[in-house]
Parts: structure tokens; sequence; C-alpha cells
């Protein structure tokens, strides 16, 4: 029996004790020494394991981050349309594409373009991650990943540019929107304002920015263009229950066959998958819904696949077939244009996101802060400072502008952050692991490319579903404060405007409060003139009380 039990335990043995001569040999270099390993008591294997479980937890943002700027269509216009043919009396005419090309009917040429952009997108995604991940821990050294973030994005596609470009500003304007938010954001943290700023806003108003955004990503996974197509349009109730095996391409309406589509019903699986790998607290969870939907949509032939007998679809599979190919950047990067901010649009836009900015990335690098035990000097997020937090701050600042430059949006620290911390990261080699296995996604474009929407709505809705949790700290029994809260969250998606939702909020909120403050000003102004009276009365009588003692005498 001990001989059976040495043969099986030796192999493990001896893992186990070249795993700690690894760790001792990187524990004594320069590079323990600068990572502080043994002072966060930490190792180098386990910093290793940690940055794998953060990226499997954050790895879904290649394809969906992707998926949802492609829906603005990037710098995709009606002159990438194919024309159209008529044949008419044995005639043939051309006509040139007209704006309608890009929204009403499915265009072959535009269609072309928007598979480029999406290529191109992936890779900037991976290439802002990888870069804000590897700053963050060999600057910053701490255990924090960065990729552009969630709500951002959605605000940058479906506000700021508008679906395939039917927003209020362009595409190359916008970029260059939240490259000059990135050097402002940069400027507030050189100089220490940045947390200041944060703690500006009221907290309930901060709060309901969060729930809206997650209201804003989930409802936009359960729409057709980019999820599963559960809800769309309705001529009599704005919006209805849709899933219909035949809906209209560009409004999304259904035409025949309600609940009856079945990549919904694929999706709901995902969703299901997903949700309940969440529910048991397993690592990668948010990874494992979208690779069952999107291998199954990979199987040609079937009512789900991604890959329809058609031009685009047979073209798609010979891309896809490829597996590894390494995609350069050709029309997303430096595409930024300063030309747009003459109009208002512009600097709303601006301040919007600057406004988001300030909320998610700055609460969350305390959270995480606060989550590994890094904080100091205060009671933890909001409170005190953590360690590394100037350098933090000015990496995530320095990436956005780097994410602008490839044709990204804003950069973020990530709370699937806490799954390599979980596991004990607590260092920047935590950060700088995510950073490498961002690198080796770059080869990897052909798979990324072939995700279908409907395996990426479920994770929008569950993204969703994980923002509500800040809900319960608002505080709903104070009117003063639910209501500009309610409004906040409420109108984001219903007006499909972040934008909207906070300023409808902060302007409620001032509405609500401004007798208050008015009342309060005019006490701490009459209670400093009675009290500057009070003062003068007693000067006066301590003048006129010796001199009359004088006069008498």
């Amino acid at each position: 029996m001990a001989t059976a039990t040495s043969k099986a335990t030796g192999p493990w043995s001896r893992l186990s004790a070249a795993e700690a001569a690894v760790n001792r040999a990187v524990a004594g270099s320069c590079v323990g020494t600068y990572f502080k390993l043994d002072a966060r008591k930490s190792s180098f294997t386990k910093e290793l394991r940690a940055g794998a479980a953060t990226f499997l937890t954050m790895a879904y943002i290649i394809s969906v981050n992707a998926a949802v700027l492609t829906d603005s269509g990037g710098p995709c216009t009606a002159r990438d349309c194919t024309p159209v043919v008529a044949t008419a009396n044995n005639s043939t005419a051309t006509t040139p594409p007209g704006p309608e090309c890009t929204v009403v009917r499915a265009n072959p040429g535009y269609e072309q373009c928007l598979a480029r952009t999406k290529s191109d997108l992936i890779v900037a995604t991976a290439v802002a991650a990888m870069a804000g991940s590897f700053a963050m821990g060999v600057f910053a050294n701490l255990p924090l990943a960065l990729a552009p973030g969630m709500g951002a994005n959605a605000y940058f596609a479906y506000n700021m540019v508008g679906f395939h470009g039917s927003g209020p500003i362009g595409y190359r304007t916008a970029l260059a929107v939240v490259m000059l938010e990135g050097v402002v954001f940069f400027a507030l943290s050189a100089v220490g304002l940045r947390s200041r700023l944060a703690r500006m806003i009221p907290r309930n108003i901060r709060l309901a920015s969060a729930v809206g955004i997650g209201l804003f990503l989930a409802f936009t996974g359960l729409q057709a263009h980019q999820g599963v197509g559960l809800v769309g349009a309705s001529p009599s109730t704005l919006v209805t229950l849709t899933a219909c095996s035949d809906v209209d391409p560009a409004t999304g309406a259904c035409l025949s066959g309600t609940m009856r589509s079945p990549t919904f019903w694929l999706g709901a699986v995902g969703f299901l998958i997903t949700a309940t790998c969440l529910a048991r607290d397993v690592k990668g969870s948010m990874i494992y819904g979208i690779v069952f939907v999107t291998v199954v949509s990979w199987i040609r032939g079937t009512a789900v696949t991604v890959f329809p007998d058609t031009a685009a679809g047979n073209a798609g599979f010979d891309y896809f077939k490829k597996v590894v190919d390494f995609h350069m950047i050709r029309t997303t990067a430096g595409r930024v244009s300063f030309a747009g901010f003459r109009h208002g649009n512009a600097w709303l836009a601006l301040l919007t996101l600057l406004y988001v900015d300030v909320l998610d990335t700055t609460g969350t690098m305390y959270s995480m802060a606060e989550y590994g035990g890094f904080v100091v000097d205060g009671a933890g997020a909001g409170g005190g400072s953590f360690e590394g937090e100037y350098r933090a701050f000015l990496v995530d600042a320095g990436s956005t502008v780097l994410s602008a430059g490839l044709g990204s949006s804003t950069v973020t620290t990530y709370l699937e952050s806490t799954a390599g911390i979980r596991e004990g990261g607590r260092t920047g080699l935590t950060a700088i692991t995510v950073a490498a296995l961002f690198l080796a996604s770059l080869f990897f474009g052909p798979l990324l490319m072939s995700v279908p929407p409907w395996a990426v709505g479920p994770s929008l809705v569950l993204v969703g579903a994980m923002m509500m949790r800040v809900a319960r700290d608002i505080e709903w029994g104070d009117m003063k404060e639910g209501v500009p809260a309610f409004v906040t969250m409420a109108l984001m998606p219903l007006s499909f405007s972040i934008a909207n939702g906070i300023i409808a909020g902060l302007g409620v909120y001032v509405a609500l409060h401004w007798y208050d403050w008015a009342r309060h000003g005019y006490a701490k102004v009459s209670n400093a003139l009675d009290e500057r009276r009070n003062q003068v009365a007693a000067a006066a009588g301590g003048e006129v009380g010796p001199a009359t003692a004088q006069d008498v005498v």
C-alpha cells in the first residue's frame, strides 16, 4: 500500500518541488524584488494562475466590444455600398447607392466594409487590452487588467456615432472625442483631481448611472442587431416580443413566426449556461455560454449556422477555416479628426464620456484595490488611497488615448480582475500575464470574427444583470434622492441614450435640492451677519464702558 501511494504521489511531489524551486528562484531575482513577491506574500506561479483566471473571465470583451463598435459602422459610409443594378426593357441601369444603403437593406459592399471593420476592431480591442494591462503591471505593480469598457462602448456606438453612422457625430470625430477625453483624464490624474472629481457627483446619481448603463446593455443584448432578438419594434407599442422566424432586416420588426427564431432559442441556451456558471461561481463563467453557442453556430447546413449558403456565408467560412491568421489594422487606426468640434454635440459627448469614465474607472479601481487589500490611509473605496494609485490612474488614462488611436472606445479597469485577485494575484505579474494572453489572441482572428450576435447578446444581458447590484444602495426612502436616481436609470434604456439619463437625473436632482441649498445658504449668511453684528456690538460696548467710568471720576 505504501509503495502504491508513493508511486501515485511521486510525480505530484516532484512537480510541487519543481514549482517551489521556480518560485524561490524568481522571488530571489530582480524580478521578484521589483514586483515585491515576498512582501505581498505571493509567488510567481500563483501570479500566472491568477492572470489566466482574469483573462478567462474577460476574454469575451474581444468579440463583444468589436461587435458593439461595428454597429456604429466605423469608417464605412454609403460610398462603400455596391451600386444598385436594375434591368428593365432589356436594358441595364446602374444607380449610385444612396444613404439608405447603410440601414434599409443589407448591401454587399457595405457588409464587406463592416466585416473589415470588425476584424480591425478585434485587433484594436486586444492590443488596447494588452498594452493597458502590461503598463498597469509594470508601472503600477497592481493585479488589475484593463480593456475597452462596456457602457462606454455602447454610448460610443449607439449614441455618439449611432447605428451605422445615423447619430449626430461621425466616427472620426467620435474617436477624437475619446482621445481628447483620455488627455483630459490624464491631466486630471496628473494633478490629483481625479478622485476629488468623482466625489463631487451625488452618490445616488453615481449608483443610478451604473444601474442605467446595465439596463442599457441588457436592452441592447435583447435586440436583433446585437443580441438574441427577443424584442423588436412595434407600430403600436414601440417595443414588443419578437424572436421571430422572419423579421424586417432594417427595423427588426416581426413579420411572422413569433418566438420561433432558432437562433434565439440557441442564444437562450447559452444564457442559461452562463447564468448557471455565474450562480455556481465557476471561473471564466462569461466565456462558456459564448463558446457553446458559437461552436454550434459554426456547423453548416443548420438553421442556426453563422455560415449560410450565400456569397457572404461562403466567404466567411473560407476565412474561418484559416483558424490562425494575424490581421493588421487597415481602416480604423489613425482615423481621428478634430474638425467636428465646431458643433456642440462633440463637447456634450466629451463631458458625458468624462463623467462615465470618472464613475466607472475610478470607482472600479478603488473597489479592486480594497478587495485586494491595497488601500491605505483611509477607510476603503472612496475614502483612502491605495498603493500605486497615482501611476495606475495615469496608465488607464494613457491607455484610452492609445485605444482611440486604434479606433476603439475608452479603456477601463475590469471588475473581472477580482477573479485573479481571488486566485491569489497580488502583484503586477498578474496583469502582465493577462497582457501576454491578449497578445496570443491576436493570432486567432478567424475564430473571433465568427462569433455570432446571438452568442454575444446573452453576455450583454448578464453584464447588465451584474450591474444591478448597486441599486440596493440607493436611498429610495428619500424622494429627493430616489426620484433623480430613478429618472437617471429609466431614461438611459428608454431614450436609448446614456447622456440623456445623466443630464435628466442631474437636472431633477438640482430642481429638488435648490430650495434646501438656498435655505442653507441663507442660514449661513444670516448667522455670519448676526455673529458680525454681535462682534461689533461687543466692541462698541467695550469702548463706551471705560470712557464713562473716567468721566465719572
